[in-house]
C-alpha cells in the first residue's frame, strides 16, 4: 500500500472511502505479483472487482479508461487470475474498474468510477 503522503496513497484511500460508503468490501490493496500490481480489489455483492486508480493533477479532457491500455489490460488480467488462484473460496464473476481520481491544488478532490471498463 501506498504511504498517504503521496499522490497514489491519497487517491488510494480517497477510494476506499468512495467504495466503502457505497457499500463495497475491500479485499486487497496495491497487491503484486510478479507480473503486476492491481490497486484495489473489492467485493460487490457477488462480484469481484478488480480497480485500477488512475491520479491525475488537474482535470483532463482525455477519456479516463484510454489510460488502459490494451497492454495494461492484458498485464492486469494476468494479475487478476494470479490473485484469483489463490483463494481459497470459489469466484464466479468478475469486472474490471477504474478509478479516476483528480487531486489539483487548492481544490477538493474529484472521483470517478467506471464500472466494467473492459
Amino acid at each position: 500500500m501506498q504511504p498517504e503522503s503521496t499522490l497514489e496513497g491519497q487517491a488510494d484511500h480517497l477510494v476506499v472511502q468512495y467504495l466503502t460508503d457505497a457499500g463495497m468490501q475491500i479485499l486487497a490493496r496495491r497487491w503484486r505479483c510478479g507480473c503486476g500490481e492491481i490497486s484495489l480489489i473489492a467485493r460487490d455483492a457477488h462480484i469481484t472487482a478488480f480497480v485500477h486508480v488512475r491520479t491525475r493533477t488537474r482535470k483532463s479532457f482525455q477519456v479516463p479508461a484510454n489510460a488502459i491500455t490494451f497492454r495494461k489490460q492484458q498485464r492486469l488480467r494476468r494479475t487478476a487470475l494470479l490473485w484469483l488462484a489463490r483463494q481459497p473460496e470459489p469466484w464466479h464473476r468478475i469486472r474490471f474498474d477504474l478509478a479516476s481520481v483528480v487531486l489539483a491544488p487548492d481544490q477538493e478532490p474529484e472521483i470517478e468510477y467506471f464500472q466494467s471498463v473492459f
